[in-house]
């Protein structure tokens, strides 16, 4: 399964994406909020969001998965 996991910990800041968008490589799919600053999470690959497992306002850890694709 094709996943995005996330690189570092923080709170979704905003979700860009949703389930059944398709997404090319370098897209951001949503934002990440750490130490008052805000860090675009970009997709790398190209493909159809199957799920998103956070919601805005969630905290997450590094390498936590973050959206899954097709």
């Amino acid at each position: 399964m094709k996943t995005l996991v996330s690189s570092m910990a923080g709170t979704v800041f905003t979700l860009n994406k949703a389930v059944g968008e398709e997404v090319v490589t370098g897209d951001v799919v949503l934002v990440l909020e750490s130490m008052k600053m805000e860090i675009p999470v970009e997709s790398d690959q190209t493909g159809k969001i199957a799920t998103i497992l956070v919601a805005e306002g969630d905290f997450v850890n590094e390498g936590d998965t973050l959206v899954t694709f097709e």
